[in-house]
């Protein structure tokens, strides 16, 4: 038998449920960067979840990050947020952030709160309840980073599957 929500936690999710709805519905920085620097595809075979990253550096930042896609409201929500946190980081900058929310995600006891910059992401850590739709949250951020492993080595376009 579960213990009923408290009502301070029940409010909680409440407002990341809103935080993620708000995400994807929105269409915040849906589309493509131009020119695409870099560029990666990811695709959950599982479960249909598709992004396509794009971003645009100049002088080494990420001045333009979009994204297109399908799937749903957590994937989709996730990648509007990754591509959000994206703008104005260096890449290091960037790939950090990645492992930071790739933590918070996925390793026991982690800090359950994220930098600044991340703080709409903190919405996804009611993800974690539910291991298989981890993935679905995930799909972005490792896209991103298998886009930018492919940046480094001078290749045009990557593709990832979760």
């Amino acid at each position: 038998m579960t213990e009923p929500k408290s009502k301070p936690d029940a409010e909680l999710e409440d407002l990341y449920r809103e935080v993620l709805l708000d995400y994807y519905q929105d269409g915040r920085h849906r589309g493509r960067a131009e020119p695409a620097d870099l560029a990666a595809e990811g695709v959950n075979p599982l479960c249909g979840d598709q992004v396509i990253l794009t971003a645009h550096l100049q002088n080494g930042t990420i001045s333009q990050a979009r994204f297109q896609g399908q799937g749903c409201a957590i994937s989709q929500a996730s990648t509007a947020i990754l591509t959000e946190a994206l703008e104005g980081k260096t890449l290091s900058e960037a790939s950090r952030l990645v492992d930071v929310f790739k933590g918070f995600m996925l390793q026991p006891g982690a800090p359950q709160n994220l930098p600044e910059t991340l703080e709409s992401a903190e919405a996804l850590g009611g993800v974690k309840k539910y291991p298989v739709r981890i993935k679905c949250a995930l799909l972005s951020w490792n896209t991103f980073l298998e886009g930018l492993r492919a940046y480094r080595e001078g290749q045009r376009e990557a593709k990832h599957t979760e």
